[in-house]
């Protein structure tokens, strides 16, 4: 099996076709292993995880905006 770092570095020598079918099938094991979706679109998925990254990095740039 691939590391994520061989799967990261090969992801730009594939087609657009080939990156919306690998999307498309993260979507769908998202989806079977039943993760939090708050969003689900043509444009891609939103996570709980997603979600909870952006809100700490906007708590922090609050936070230095504070001092």
């Amino acid at each position: 099996m691939r590391t994520i770092q061989e799967i990261t570095e090969a992801l730009p020598n594939l087609s657009t076709d080939e990156l919306r079918h690998i999307e498309r099938a993260i979507r769908d094991l998202y989806r079977a292993r039943h993760e939090t979706i708050i969003y689900d679109d043509d444009y891609g998925v939103w996570t709980e995880q997603d979600q909870n990254s952006v809100a700490a990095e906007v708590f922090e740039s609050f936070d230095k905006a504070e001092n």
